[in-house]
């Protein structure tokens, strides 16, 4: 079979797609063949061994992806050969076929296609996990979203709108923004145009922000922060922007603060039915029409490096697809 391997860190021009043998299903595990794998920024940071988790080379990136089981392990029920399922690991399913265990699978419902599910596992489930699980997004209230355009950031603001919230967009670009509008931010703030504290202060008439939403971190963190109201919720996404922020403590204390920590991956392990039970809700949005991924693009396997640069370089509006 074919797969895109990492043999040396560095960037996506480093990688190859290359032959290697058919994986087989052991104990407990599914052989899938791979329809669509769905790339994250993460993705970018694995490959260079910036990234928290540092697999041993040679590895397949990739963290999500839609197939179809081929076969299955010893010991295994619950699913039949031929289901359709959703694949979530931390890496390699950038391949086209990939023997995995039962508990990183999710049967996909027909209503939904392949492009919706294949990249609705990472970036939609941090973002309802971290409002739904961590902040306990309720109705009416205002989530601000740094990032809004993409991967995740653009998930949340479509999880907010049927979650009942004022959704406030923030992006570095009036064209990021208009993408986010159209997926039912009801307000945007260009933060490379206007003073991100500032500009949240007046979009809640100086009641602050509900609930912030932060995968870039750097220097947007503290001002996000300190827009926040009383009792106000800030999520710790991510760091897009490549610095961790130093959070003076004291901000945290005036307002009643709570800064809640995302790791999706460690939420998955440790608390799987919480995690099978947020698959099975995104999956009936999409099934009933209130929610649609926006794909970026699907690109063949083949051209892995465009499609890892459109991720590094930021450009990515929505998911970046490889089908095999």
């Amino acid at each position: 079979m074919k797969a895109l391997l990492c043999t040396r860190l560095g960037g996506p021009e480093d990688l190859a797609v290359v032959e290697t043998a058919d994986p087989v299903a052991g104990p407990g595990e599914a052989l899938v063949r791979v329809t669509l794998a769905a790339l994250n920024f993460f993705d970018t940071l694995i490959i260079a061994g910036r990234y928290q988790v540092k697999p041993d080379l040679p590895f397949s990136p990739g963290g999500e992806a839609v197939g179809i089981i081929e076969a299955l392990g010893e010991g295994v029920s619950g699913f039949d050969v031929g289901d359709r399922v959703i694949v979530h690991r931390t890496y390699g399913t950038c391949a086209e076929r990939i023997a995995v265990g039962i508990t990183h699978l999710t049967p996909v419902p027909d209503a939904v296609s392949d492009e919706q599910a294949a990249g609705l596992t990472i970036t939609y489930g941090t973002s309802l996990h971290a409002l739904r699980d961590r902040a306990r997004l309720q109705p009416g209230e205002t989530l601000a979203v740094l990032g809004a355009s993409g991967g995740v950031g653009l998930a949340a603001v479509e999880l907010g709108v049927i979650m009942g919230a004022k959704v406030i967009a923030c992006a570095s670009s009036p064209e990021k923004l208009a993408v986010a509008q159209a997926h039912g931010a009801e307000m945007g703030l260009d933060y490379s145009a206007d003073t991100l504290r500032e500009g949240l202060k007046k979009l809640t008439e100086g009641r602050g922000v509900d609930v912030i939403y932060d995968p870039i971190g750097g220097e947007y963190a503290e001002p996000a922060l300190r827009s926040l109201g009383w009792k106000g919720r800030y999520l710790v996404i991510g760091f897009a922007a490549g610095d961790i922020p130093r959070i003076p403590l004291n901000l945290a204390l005036l307002k009643g603060i709570d800064i809640q920590g995302v790791h999706w991956g460690v939420f998955v392990e440790r608390e799987p039915e919480a995690h099978r039970a947020n698959q099975e809700q995104l999956l009936a949005w999409v099934a009933e029409g209130r929610l649609k991924a926006k794909i970026h693009g699907t690109y063949p396997m083949e051209e892995f490096v465009e499609a890892l640069g459109i991720l590094k370089r930021r450009e990515a509006v929505g998911k970046v697809l490889l089908r095999p």
